[in-house]
């Protein structure tokens, strides 16, 4: 990337030249070579807008393409209005959690991301969002860069999903201890797994140790990283595409309700903190209260804490840079514990046979739960704390959604069945592991955010970004207000302008 200086002001400049937001083409040879490649690939990108209102897109682009498939019209199946085959829907799939369930009268609505495409996990929207305003501006370059995706589990398996349908090669980032899995897909989908595979150290809370290998793999001019914590297209890809989505979920639901439901709350686990973005978008619409979820095991918001868990999909022990935290209203712990063995009772018949016809949940809504991996379990259990936290009635709605399937994880669900139910889970482990996560859910591990708690998390973020990342201070400090975050947001038009013209010169002769 061409060190350009886009204006004299030093927070546009550090934006620019470190963190790659751009809103010109500042490399007119990098994008020849884009054009020409995607132009000889048959690749057109679609719009943030189109992903985000996929109802102005004709279907047959992508009539008769195998949604799993390592092909470029995929690229038009990245938003939320798939059905589980890569048919298109009118609304987000999603499900309503009952209080038989949820032991509270809010209604819980959950998104599912397993509908999307290549890699069953929203996270490849993500990738997607990084990627391809750096294509369109000149900054990446297939012919000679390779993509290098940082992550905690599904940006990465997005990141090489998205740059091998865009041409170009793409080198994941993970920690070992996450599921196999994962490693099976990557195996898959990479031509040379030995090298584009990197292994780092630990599991979920081993986060710096992914940035240490960034660090030294962009010592290389021809390693391009995105890395999604500080990628502020994250952000804005879900601030645009994932929250335009659920408040369409939202509609819906209080539409078929005939109640007058209010969007009270949206909680997600903060990962990258790119999925959170959704809520800002919903705060300026429905003033919804946006609540960050952590494990309990690495209390990094509740407590400056540390630690390790398996809630695989949210990578702890700091802060990310693209978090508005300022904009935070709730905190919520949840263990790993819970996650794990409601992942059990879940995808057992014992457990399903348990919630049926023990606790009277719809048989319908039970087959539904497979669809719920680890984080999304997560996030079902903190709308639960937070409805309780902020005595919610049946009238407030709180939308949340389950990022990637239980299709991720039978390793791990084997792990937890042999470990600590004796390698058989019975009815009656199903009443406790019931009892134990959601008869009793209760309001311990949470925080409601004052101005205090806000700038405490705020300035938590300093060491990772300003001392070990070299983020300067001017723009870490202007991530306080949510004038800084809300001027981002012109980027989104211009980078759709720059698509459409990016688009026309492949296509022309």
């Amino acid at each position: 990337m061409s060190s350009v200086t886009l204006a004299a002001d030093p927070l546009q400049d550090a934006l620019f030249n470190q963190f790659g937001l751009a809103d010109v083409v500042v490399d007119d040879a990098s994008l020849a070579n884009s054009v020409a490649r995607f132009r000889e690939q048959g690749i057109v990108l679609p719009t943030f807008a189109q992903l985000a209102d996929p109802s102005t897109v004709d279907p047959a682009v992508v009539a008769g393409v195998d949604k799993d498939a390592p092909d470029a019209r995929n690229l038009w199946r990245v938003h939320w209005y798939n059905d589980l085959a890569g048919g298109r829907v009118e609304v987000p799939d999603h499900v309503v959690l009952p209080p038989s369930l949820t032991g509270v009268e809010s209604p819980i609505i959950v998104a599912f991301g397993d509908r999307f495409p290549m890699i069953t996990a929203h996270k490849v929207l993500a990738a997607y969002a990084c990627l391809a305003p750096r294509v369109v501006t000149g900054q990446f370059d297939p012919t000679r860069h390779r993509a290098i995706w940082p992550s905690t589990g599904n940006y990465a398996r997005g990141g090489i999903a998205i740059s091998r349908i865009m041409a170009s090669r793409g080198v994941a980032i993970l920690p070992a201890g996450m599921s196999q899995e994962r490693f099976d897909w990557l195996d898959r989908w990479c031509a040379n797994p030995a090298e584009d595979v990197i292994r780092t150290v630990g599991t979920e809370s081993n986060v710096k140790e992914i940035y240490d290998a960034c660090n030294e793999l962009a010592l290389d001019p021809g390693n391009f990283v995105l890395n999604q914590f500080c990628e502020f297209g994250n952000h804005l890809g879900h601030y645009e595409v994932t929250g335009r989505a659920l408040a369409h979920v939202f509609e819906h639901v209080r539409a078929v309700s005939g109640r007058d439901l209010r969007l009270a709350a949206f909680t997600s686990a903060t990962g990258s903190a790119g999925t959170i973005a959704a809520g800002d978008r919903l705060k300026d619409t429905y003033g919804t209260k946006i609540v960050a979820v952590e494990a309990l095991e690495c209390p990094t918001m509740l407590e400056n804490g540390f630690g390790e868990h398996n809630i695989q999909g949210i990578g702890d022990k700091h802060i990310p840079l693209i978090h508005n935290v300022t904009n935070t209203d709730v905190v919520v712990g949840i263990s790993d514990r819970a996650t794990d063995e409601l992942d059990v009772l879940f995808n057992t018949s014992a457990g399903r046979e348990y919630l049926v016809d023990r606790k009277g949940v719809p048989a319908e809504l039970v087959a539904a739960l497979e669809h719920f991996g680890f984080s999304s379990i997560c996030n079902v259990l903190a709308a639960i704390k937070t409805a309780k936290l902020l005595g919610l009635g049946a009238d407030d709605a709180i939308v949340t959604i389950a990022t990637d399937g239980a299709a991720l994880y039978p390793s791990e669900r084997a792990k937890t069945i042999a470990g600590r139910f004796g390698g058989e889970f019975s009815t009656v482990d199903a009443a406790e592991v019931f009892g134990e996560h959601l008869g009793h859910v209760d309001t311990a591990d949470t925080i409601e955010c004052t101005e205090r708690d806000r700038n405490r998390i705020f300035n938590l973020g300093y060491y990772t970004w300003v001392e070990q990342q070299g983020t300067p201070f001017e723009l870490f400090e202007a991530r306080r207000s949510q004038d800084f975050w809300r001027g981002l947001r012109r980027y989104l038009p211009v980078w759709d302008e720059l698509i459409t013209e990016f688009n026309a010169r492949v296509a022309a002769a």
